[in-house]
């Protein structure tokens, strides 16, 4: 086998962390990875993975050994694309997952533009606010908001995500209009409870230059956004959202900005990449339109 095809496999179980899920991932029989990092310790005289029944992880060579192959694959790469990149259209299949109101809100209306443009470009969108692994689930790219806890992933900064304090008008008539956060006790919120942690946010806000927090009271928690902006519009509380969420409900009047001053600070919007990606041309170009299509649609002041 290719020396540089047994990097990519080696590569593979360590992302997976198991030879059958590598080997689903890359599409080739189970016996095949296994030959092949047996064939790859035998080349470089060391042993690259710890072998249990549970789980495969990298020994310390091993670790030592995926830095250098990511590096080498990349290059590999750049040497075979180096005279494609101008000579065609980008074309294939992108995997690209997004949270769920980003991707019917503002991705899945404005991909006619990106078609139009690659038109031999085919995309497999996921629309969902659940957790993915980019490796075992095969996808090129996920858009994930808020802070990052995974480190083994390369992150392309989007922007922030303006945070704004909204409720309805009838709510507002009912309970009255806070002034400042000093007047919140006084007042219903509807309560966020992360899905998978089960987590509830609590109420947050900046305040010169400070960042504060408060549990507020709450008769209702859901687990979605779009059972969140349904209670405040049926004016069960105050919630706290992106501002392009809202935007229309605004707009209409259903809805009304609160405590301007005093709001939440902007959420991180970061578009991931697996470790072992080398980006692609379609990739790229996908991705600086997705830049441009939420900074334009997203991340604008409201």
């Amino acid at each position: 086998m290719d020396r540089i095809d047994l990097f990519r496999i080696f590569s593979r179980v360590v992302e997976c962390s198991s030879f059958t899920r590598a080997a689903d991932t890359l599409g080739v029989p189970r016996s095949s990875v296994s030959a092949a990092i047996a064939e790859l310790e035998g080349r470089v005289g060391a042993r690259l993975l710890h072998r249990t029944t549970r789980k495969v992880s990298p020994t310390q060579d091993g670790t030592v050994f995926y830095d250098r192959c990511q590096s080498l694959i990349s290059d590999v790469e750049d040497a075979e694309n180096l005279f494609k990149q101008t000579a065609a259209q980008p074309s294939g299949k992108l995997r690209i997952d997004v949270p769920g109101r980003i991707g019917r809100l503002i991705i899945a209306p404005a991909l006619p533009d990106f078609l139009d443009r690659y038109p031999q470009i085919h995309i497999d969108l996921g629309v969902t606010d659940r957790a993915v692994n980019l490796v075992e689930d095969n996808i090129d790219c996920v858009l994930r908001v808020g802070p990052l806890s995974d480190s083994s992933l390369i992150g392309r900064t989007i922007g922030a995500l303006p945070l704004i304090n909204v409720a309805t008008p009838e709510y507002l008539k009912r309970f009255g209009i806070p002034d400042s956060p000093a007047e919140l006790h006084s007042h219903w919120a509807v309560n966020y409870a992360s899905p998978s942690s089960g987590r509830t946010t609590e109420w947050e806000w900046t305040e010169n230059g400070e960042q504060f927090a408060l549990q507020m009271p709450s008769r209702v928690t859901v687990n979605s956004a779009e059972a969140y902006i349904a209670c405040c519009l049926a004016s069960l509380g105050l919630i706290q959202i992106p501002a392009y969420d809202v935007r229309a409900h605004i707009n209409a009047g259903d809805l009304v900005e609160v405590l301007p001053e005093y709001r939440a600070a902007p959420m991180p919007m970061t578009l991931l990449y697996p470790h072992r990606q080398h980006l692609s041309r379609r990739l790229k170009v996908f991705a600086d339109w997705l830049e441009e299509l939420l900074k334009q649609d997203c991340l604008r002041p409201s």
